[in-house]
């Protein structure tokens, strides 16, 4: 028996990444899975948890979309029975322009993704987990949204505030019997972070990728899928409200090289 056998789970951003290899670890320990995603890869990832013998369907679209987060709850209810998990996973880095070439439309699209997609996550995935006493809720935030240093401006200010969104969270569902937490990765490799790896590597510095945490090195999506897991399954049964970080360390003192202006 796998820690979600039995159980229905939603996750966003399934189409690569974190996501894709949370997808691929909940359902083979049981979870029935709808993997979302706003490109068409996210098919892929549904396919080779069917293809190994799990149970998984694809959905394509936008996670910051209010009707399209509630569609995804539906499906679960509608397809599985009921809903146990939502990941709201999905988020984009928007860049490293300097602050003062920033525009408020960039501001706003970041948010919309990174933040408003989690509030919706939590408002419609606990709506429906609330008549069944149970849910876990998890978001994806980042060690950029604890202090400065490992990320642009707004994409960390969007971070920052999915932390203290599954505090808040949590309180507002008291009594529900649902638990909202967050994981918060350092450096992975994903298809968000590509351009810093493949940056390293065409300079030759791949051995210097996440030397500044004590770790000394950079995190697999699998290293972030297995830390949801456990916020996911009853492991976690008296964990509300926390944001894990993933990180190797880095959030212990976030050391960076400074750029001149």
């Amino acid at each position: 028996m796998g820690r979600l056998s039995g159980r229905t789970a939603v996750i966003t951003g399934a189409g690569s990444g974190i996501g894709r290899a949370a997808a691929k670890l909940f359902a083979a320990e049981g979870a029935a899975v709808i993997c979302a995603d706003i490109t068409d890869a996210v098919s892929a990832t549904a396919a080779a948890i069917n293809e190994a013998g799990g149970k998984a369907i694809a959905i394509q679209g936008d996670a910051g979309d209010d009707a399209f987060v509630k569609s995804l709850v539906d499906r679960a209810e509608a397809d599985f029975g009921g809903l146990d998990v939502f990941w709201a996973n999905a988020g984009i880095s928007g860049g490293f322009a300097p602050l003062h070439e920033q525009t408020a439309d960039y501001w706003s699209n970041i948010l919309r993704v990174n933040l408003i997609g989690p509030f919706l996550a939590v408002k419609h995935a606990s709506a429906a987990m609330i008549p069944r006493g149970r849910g876990a809720i998890i978001c994806t935030a980042s060690v950029a949204g604890i202090r400065s240093g490992a990320g642009g401006p707004a994409y960390s200010a969007s971070k920052a505030g999915v932390i203290n969104l599954v505090q808040t969270a949590a309180n507002e569902l008291y009594g529900t019997g649902i638990r909202v937490n967050a994981v918060a990765p350092g450096l992975i490799e994903t298809g968000m972070t590509k351009p810093i790896f493949d940056g390293a590597r065409a300079r030759g510095n791949e051995d210097k990728i996440g030397q500044l945490n004590p770790t000394t090195r950079y995190g697999e999506p699998e290293e972030i899928a297995r830390a949801g897991l456990f916020l996911a399954s009853d492991d976690a049964s008296y964990v509300n409200g926390q944001t894990l970080a993933v990180d190797g360390g880095l959030s212990t003192s976030h050391p960076v090289v400074r750029r001149k202006r």
